[in-house]
């Protein structure tokens, strides 16, 4: 390929995320910024049920007669905001253990591998349904299932490029050199798995959206009258044929934001240069 078909693909790959990019941060603006509470999103009024959609109602109701539009920018909030807790939950616990375990070795990297090939012996959709059945219905037990799940996936990963660097002289000749192991860690191996963990955060992002809406839609993550996206789609299920567009709108919603997360995850993986190597 030439230098030319190189160049003009990079600038279109720029673009895509570019534009998604600015996509994600546009609904983020809408969602928070420009608020459109005139009505409660919670506040209902049969008599108002299933309108069409109006200046009053750009969307419609829905069958309690709640503004569809309000719930869906509040949904963008509430669904995204908590895929960003239990992102940052997962993170928070997942590196620092992944360090530890690879840095330190021995009987506490023993348990953790035990425990790792406990997690990945079941796919993390199937793990996280059983333990929000489990803990029962809610957000809060449903956050918890989601970070139960991937924190390991973080750890083992940061596990493996620790591995990797523990070989190489620098950090021989920092530990000669009497660094503590804190130290080591937050000098020399986290600027190296930094990419690594931005990477994988940002693919994700729109699997947890996907997660939190689906276990929502079968009624083990947030309830009514929370407007969560999942939670909508499940309350629209009866209304679908003769109101479909209930069941549109937040659909088209998650699929959006979750377009956006993975077009931005495939741009920071190439950027990075991200070699999935996972070590046993």
């Amino acid at each position: 390929m030439s230098v030319m078909a190189l160049s003009q693909k990079k600038i279109k790959k720029t673009k895509i995320w570019l534009i998604s990019g600015l996509l994600l941060v546009l609904l983020a603006l809408v969602a928070y910024t420009f608020l459109y509470l005139k009505h409660d999103a919670t506040m209902t009024d049969v008599g108002n049920r299933l309108a069409s959609p109006s200046w009053e109602h750009p969307m419609g109701t829905d069958h309690l007669g709640r503004d569809v539009l309000t719930r869906l920018l509040l949904g963008f909030r509430l669904t995204v905001g908590y895929s960003m807790i239990a992102l940052a939950a997962a993170v928070i616990i997942g590196v620092p253990f992944g360090l530890l375990a690879g840095l330190r070795g021995g009987w506490l990297d023993r348990v953790f591998m035990r425990i790792a090939d406990g997690f990945l012996a079941f796919p993390d959709t199937v793990i996280a349904i059983v333990l929000s059945g489990l803990l029962g219905p809610g957000i809060g037990n449903l956050l918890f299932a989601i970070v139960l799940v991937k924190w390991v996936n973080y750890a083992r990963m940061v596990r493996s490029t620790v591995l990797t660097e523990v070989q190489k002289d620098y950090i021989t000749i920092a530990r000669i050199n009497g660094l503590s192991t804190f130290t080591i860690m937050r000098k020399h191996l986290l600027p190296h798995i930094i990419g690594n963990v931005l990477v994988l955060a940002s693919l994700d992002f729109g699997k947890i959206i996907l997660l939190i809406s689906s276990l929502s839609y079968i009624g083990l993550g947030a309830q009514p009258p929370t407007p969560e996206w999942g939670a909508m789609l499940n309350e629209s299920r009866p209304y679908f044929q003769g109101n479909p567009e209930m069941m549109v709108y937040p659909g088209l919603a998650i699929v959006a934001v979750v377009l956006v997360a993975n077009v931005l995850g495939d741009y920071l993986r190439d950027k990075f240069d991200v070699k999935k190597e996972v070590q046993p």
